[in-house]
């Protein structure tokens, strides 16, 4: 998300940050204020941000880096007329009062001239110490210091107030309100773009995006969810209200005049002008554990089910695959996207099976990033950001199924089975511990 970001706002990770890959502070190179705080406008990852005045492996390599800090820029915010504050931070390890007032009183060879105000200080700067990852061996001494100006804090408290607890419209697959914004920043979604996604349920993917401007639509197979109809999906409600669908949900949120339509229309049939549409297309498809993967068929085909939802609406559908799904989503993203244009997606994986090697890919597209959320002790569904990099012909439709390095996903069909299978194993275990 940071990477991204920092792609969108201007920035880049410092040099030094190779060392501290598995720290919770990171170094960023960022050319001003207002891009650090355009950046903590959007991340939801990130909790605050500030000016580095110094750091170090020990207290006496920050005291020393803290001295080292040219003057002229300490002073703005040292003057005799101006409040301040020092707190601290620690990760992985709680210190007394005592000790933090001991650490706070050793910077009184700053240049301090202001007045200490504790409620309402103009500037507030921070001891941060990092006492490693290992809450079993937490050293006596941090193994990283830093000292600076905190200039922002990030967007964490958009996770409570776009919670889908508290959403008007919810369904069986409603996005994580945290994982929603990720996605969007992800997508380095912008005001005035046009997102897009193609099952898009209660288009809780919608939101996210709006929020930060974008104008969004969707479509979907289920004619039921799009319209608002049908069963509910909230614990002690049986049916959905008059007013339960996308666009309440928007609405909710002040959003509404983001809200472009939701169509009822199946993903893997064409149904827009040929010709670039979208600035991102981010989604979230089905892959059989709680939504079965669909698309229309017709009577001549094997038919798998027909359904019938409210006011006589009729459809036939057949089992879509999940290879062909994410075949037909990449081949949708590298025509329909602008150049530059990012698909967003979440790809199931069985993880005994795992390697990158099986991530579809299409001539068109670039991966960008990878990132895996654990579903259980053998899946989990990795987040695939792509950027499309190369003009869509005719000739690209079809090109990357006859290239054997596109072709590995298709062994992942079975991959509600592979997630059950985890279940009924457990199941069987509780059964015979039991009988024990």
């Amino acid at each position: 998300e940071i990477t991204s970001l920092l792609s969108l706002c201007g920035g880049q990770f410092s040099g030094e940050q190779e060392i501290h890959v598995n720290s919770p502070f990171w170094i960023l190179n960022i050319p001003s204020e207002e891009m650090a705080r355009g950046l903590m406008k959007r991340t939801v990852c990130a909790k605050s941000i500030f000016e580095l005045w110094g750091h170090g492996r020990s207290a006496g390599e920050l005291y020393a880096s803290l001295k080292n800090y040219p003057t002229d820029k300490m002073l703005p915010y040292l003057q005799s007329d101006s409040t301040y504050k020092i707190r601290i931070h620690t990760f992985n390890k709680t210190l007394t009062q005592a000790q933090k007032i001991k650490k706070i009183d050793a910077l009184e060879f700053l240049p301090f001239k202001g007045k200490v105000n504790l409620k309402t200080p103009e500037h507030i700067f921070w001891i941060l110490e990092d006492y490693g990852m290992n809450p079993n061996d937490v050293p006596e001494e941090p193994v990283h210091l830093y000292f600076g100006r905190w200039i922002a804090d990030g967007q964490r408290e958009l996770i409570e107030s776009y919670s889908v607890k508290k959403r008007h419209f919810i369904g069986n697959t409603s996005m994580d309100a945290c994982l929603s914004f990720i996605m969007a920043n992800h997508a380095r979604v912008k005001p005035n773009d046009i997102v897009y996604d193609p099952f898009v349920g209660t288009g809780g993917l919608l939101i996210s995006s709006a929020h930060f401007g974008a104008y969004v639509c969707g479509t979907d197979i289920d004619y039921n969810t799009i319209h608002g109809l049908g069963k509910a999906s909230r614990k002690n409600q049986k049916w959905r209200g008059p007013d339960e669908n996308i666009r309440a949900n928007l609405r909710q949120y002040g959003l509404e005049k983001y809200y472009l339509d939701a169509l009822v229309a199946d993903s893997s049939r064409p149904i827009w002008r040929k010709g670039m549409l979208f600035d991102a297309i981010i989604t979230d498809p089905p892959y059989g554990i709680r939504e079965a993967p669909r698309r229309t068929g017709s009577p001549k085909e094997t038919v798998k089910s027909v359904e019938r939802s409210t006011e006589n609406h009729f459809f036939v559908s057949s089992s879509y695959h999940l290879s062909d799904i994410f075949f037909d989503l990449l081949k949708f993203g590298a025509e329909y996207l602008v150049m530059g244009g990012r698909l967003v997606y979440w790809l199931p994986i069985y993880r005994p099976e795992y390697t990158e090697e099986i991530i579809p890919r299409h001539p068109c597209l670039k991966l960008i990033s990878n990132c895996e959320q654990m579903l259980s002790s053998h899946t989990s569904r990795r987040l695939i950001t792509m950027e499309k990099v190369k003009e869509f012909k005719d000739q690209d439709e079809n090109s990357y199924l006859l290239d054997g390095q596109y072709l590995p996903y298709r062994g992942h069909n079975s991959f509600r089975e592979k997630y059950f299978s985890g279940v009924t194993k457990r199941i069987a275990k509780e059964e015979k511990d039991n009988q024990k």
